[in-house]
């Protein structure tokens, strides 16, 4: 039975295999993608309900910018339908949506409508639902280097200064916590450049299941697994 007093504050999840899944049903990638979203309202709501508070959804990288053009342009298309479509339905949830990546690599329109959404729903404080596009965890890596390293230059920082505390401050989302739990779908038993140095001390479960076949069931049995594991962070429990 879940633990509803045991549940993981951030859960962060890829959201592999809608490709495959088109693939093995003769359809093209495309539908794919759209069933995908789909999916993810589910796990949207399913996250809010059992009170989850920071959801992070892996849903563009910056490695997917090499993927064949139409492809690209159907991704931010659908994007930007799915978030004109939502954000109402976002507001009414009490649902904070943000982004973290490269955002100013986004096509202008589509930077537009996040932008409005990011500020439309900036009291929400149900459930903090994160979008990573453009994403990749050594981006944001060296991004937070490089604003450091002009801070430093400036003399605004010392060099002595420089510590993970400080880092933190830089990345792209400083005031979320570290994921309690990653999730990856779709069988592939590799973090794919996410979230590379807030998962330290993360759970990870993989599942076999491709993204468009997991529903609410699959993320509580996901949390469940987690609910048995015992947290160390490094150190040595009596």
């Amino acid at each position: 039975m879940l633990d509803m007093k045991d549940i993981p504050v951030h859960v962060a999840i890829i959201m592999d295999g809608n490709g495959r899944w088109a693939k093995k049903r003769n359809l093209p990638r495309i539908e794919g993608h759209r069933v995908g979203v789909e999916r993810a309202e589910e796990i949207i709501t399913a996250s809010k309900d059992l009170g989850i508070k920071y959801l992070t959804l892996f849903a563009f990288s910056t490695e997917n910018w090499q993927r064949p053009k139409e492809e690209v342009s159907f991704l931010m298309a659908l994007l930007k339908s799915y978030l004109e479509a939502k954000e109402r339905e976002l507001i009414e949830n009490n649902i904070k949506f943000n982004v973290i990546g490269r955002v100013n690599l986004l096509p202008q329109e589509v930077k537009t409508v996040i932008e409005r959404v990011v500020k439309s729903t900036q009291k929400c404080d149900s459930l903090n639902l994160i979008l990573a596009l453009s994403y990749g965890g050594r981006a944001e890596i060296v991004d937070a280097a490089k604003k450091i390293a002009s801070r430093v230059m400036a003399g605004d920082i010392s060099l002595e200064d420089v510590d993970e505390d400080l880092f933190v401050n830089f990345l792209y989302a400083p005031y979320v916590p570290y994921p309690d739990l990653l999730i990856r779908t779709g069988g592939e038993i590799r973090i794919s450049n996410f979230l590379l140095w807030q998962i330290a001390y993360t759970e990870l479960y993989f599942t076999p299941k491709l993204w468009p076949d997991f529903t609410k069931d699959d993320l509580i049995a996901a949390i469940k697994d987690y609910q048995k594991r015992e947290r160390r962070f490094g150190k040595v429990i009596d």
